[in-house]
């Protein structure tokens, strides 16, 4: 795990310390280690901050060379199937000076160019030089655990790339002007999707995406190497032998995601889906595991300790819990500056909390991301079934005229309003529908008459992202959970677990994200053994029901989630009052803002709206963003 940046510039370089600036601004993904290279004509400057985890010996530093000293890497992750792949890069002749993922990647690349990205088994974002043919490459994994933006230069034709966006402000002439397409997606979802960055001119590579640049001739050309299987389910589904398959599969990433030359943990919420991957760490792990979990004492349901406590014990783990307080309303300016862009998910206080407690202990973590958007785990994976129920007994003229009323009378932020405009949507609407923080006209009430006029026609554009997304698929969970895994997945929860674990400089895995689970998932299991009406996770709870504690309940979801609303009521709404009362108003109008306060106190829930809200306006000031032009 590492922090990487680049320059490809069409001539040479003149301020070649700005390299390291841009670098070292990723100490914390990298304390081991820094290292630059520049190409013998100056145009091409790779820079690399290390996390070492596989072959801590000097033979895995970065950037890394080939033999000739004419092709170049840096690389942010690990490549699972790395032994793999050096077995079969050796019977070719492949000659290795160190025992690290990196050196595999850098020869797979030789040897099979860019085609070796169909051999690779992990999560990465790496850039490669071939100085052979003048040619920058980059790319991204599978299902976007590692970041990587970058910034082409329209006038100098320079591509500036880094693992994160402060590394590219590090170059002042890095525009810092707010993109008002991506302000309205963060208003919509609280998150900014796809390519799109909220600061324009500045690019995400996305999930299973790569690209080439040529600086000769500015040529930038990206594609998508990877997709989201077809749904084949089979005919006739074993839930037995398909609760086999995925122990199985999970056995073996599981297996080579503890492979590491430092101590490893594992991220227990309690839920299913870490309680898996400790059941099988424990199995297949020649050490006890160690087992990591956050409390919310007298929050409820929010209060997972006892859950995964039961499992540690269990499965005999070494097991350590953190209790959070509503005082950690202090970290939000320093996570606002973390986050690169604004990020609504107020999970991402207990994940760096309980990343912050793994480090003292481990330099890697196991965690159970990837579970939910699989197999079905979210609550709306069965709302969708039901609105699609209910649905039929009511004919598309009169759900119209219904969601018609329901927008006028019943106002945002009243419990189950976006519930019944689901109910009332088309499929595509309904599923768009459900985690909306601001809809369209909430947007264009609250933002500023300037950007509303930018805006002007596409206000609805981020529900249009969300539908285009779900294409081509044959039910309604499977549209659902395939736009959760190209959206909420890849731009919300690895987002927030990338930099809250980062920040503490420990690398977080995924064994759910493992290429054949995600194929099995996606694939081979039918609708009925993911989620139902009435069950979500069914072949992961079934499997769990198998391994684990027989006197735990399998159907709780809620994993490292904050008493958001409870804590509003005391420090945390007074925090984000004063804060909100600040906002630039060149952005948003100041009396909407007051009226959301004045309905949250009068008992209107409209926390999630506040806190997004309040990271935004945080988020603006640590990074000196300004109004579109």
């Amino acid at each position: 795990m590492c922090g990487i940046v680049g320059i490809v510039s069409p001539a040479p370089v003149r301020n070649r310390a700005l390299l390291e600036d841009m670098r070292d601004t990723l100490r914390h993904r990298g304390p081991d280690d820094a290292g630059a290279w520049w190409s013998s004509d100056g145009g091409v400057g790779f820079g690399h901050r290390r996390l070492a985890i596989l072959d801590l010996t000097p033979g895995g530093r970065q950037p890394m060379l080939d033999a000739t000293g004419q092709v170049s890497l840096v690389f942010n992750g690990e490549i699972y199937n790395h032994a793999d792949l050096r077995r079969e890069l050796e019977s070719q002749g492949a000659r290795f000076r160190s025992t690290s993922d990196t050196e595999v990647l850098l020869e797979a690349y030789l040897a099979w160019g860019t085609d070796c990205l169909d051999r690779l088994s992990g999560m990465f974002a790496f850039a490669i030089w071939d100085g052979r043919e003048k040619l920058a490459f980059l790319a991204r994994d599978r299902a976007g655990e590692k970041p990587l933006y970058y910034h082409h230069d329209p006038v100098g034709g320079a591509l500036r790339f880094a693992s994160e966006i402060k590394a590219l402000l590090a170059d002042p002439a890095v525009p810092r002007r707010i993109d008002p397409v991506a302000l309205n997606h963060y208003l919509a979802y609280g998150y900014v999707p796809g390519d799109a960055c909220m600061l324009r001119g500045l690019n995400k590579l996305p999930q299973g995406c790569a690209m080439t640049y040529r600086p000769a001739t500015g040529e930038l050309h990206r594609w998508r190497y990877w997709q989201l299987p077809q749904a084949e389910p089979p005919r006739t589904a074993d839930a037995e032998e398909l609760t086999d398959r995925l122990e199985a599969l999970l056995r073996e990433s599981v297996r080579r995601q503890l492979v590491a030359d430092v101590p490893v943990g594992v991220l227990l919420s309690g839920g299913t889906d870490s309680s898996l991957v400790t059941a099988i760490a424990a199995e297949v792990s020649s050490s006890p595991v160690r087992t990591f979990t956050i409390r919310f004492p007298g929050h409820g349901s929010y209060d997972e300790g006892p859950y995964a406590r039961r499992v540690a014990e269990h499965f005999g783990t070494r097991h350590t819990e953190l209790i959070a307080q509503p005082a950690t309303v202090e970290l939000l300016p320093a996570l606002a500056k973390q986050y690169d862009e604004p990020m609504a998910d107020s999970s991402m206080v207990p994940t760096y909390l309980v990343s912050r407690a793994i480090r003292e202990h481990a330099t890697v973590a196991l965690g159970g991301d990837g579970g939910d958007e699989l197999f079905g785990g979210y609550p709306p994976h069965r709302w969708v079934q039901q609105m699609q129920a209910l649905r039929r007994f009511l004919p598309g003229p009169l759900r119209e005229a219904l969601r018609t009323v329901l927008r006028r009378w019943m106002p945002v932020g009243r419990f189950g309003r976006n519930f019944a405009l689901g109910v009332l949507a088309d499929v595509p609407g309904s599923i768009t529908q459900i985690n909306t923080h601001f809809d369209p006209a909430a947007r264009a009430g609250l933002l500023a008459r300037d950007i509303t006029r930018r805006l002007h026609g596409r206000l609805g554009e981020p529900e249009a992202y969300k539908a285009a997304l779900q294409i081509n698929r044959p039910s309604i969970l499977q549209r659902i959970t395939t736009m959760d895994f190209r959206s909420y997945l890849v731009d919300d929860i690895l987002v927030k677990v990338d930099r809250a674990a980062m920040l503490t400089s420990l690398e977080v895995r995924a064994p759910f994200l493992d290429p054949s689970i995600i194929e099995f998932a996606y694939g081979g299991v039918p609708d009925s053994l993911r989620a139902t009406r009435h069950e979500k996770k069914i072949l992961p709870r079934r499997l769990m029901e198998r391994l684990g504690p027989t006197d735990l309940d399998y159907r709780r979801k809620q994993g490292f989630s904050l008493p958001l609303h409870a804590w509003f009521r005391g420090p945390w709404g007074d925090f984000c009052r004063d804060v909100l009362r600040d906002a630039d108003t060149r952005l948003f109008r100041r009396e909407k803002i007051e009226t959301l306060l004045a309905q949250q106190r009068g008992g209107r829930r409209h926390t999630q709206r506040l806190f997004t809200l309040t990271m935004f306006e945080l988020w603006r000031r640590e990074y000196r963003a300004l109004p579109p032009e």
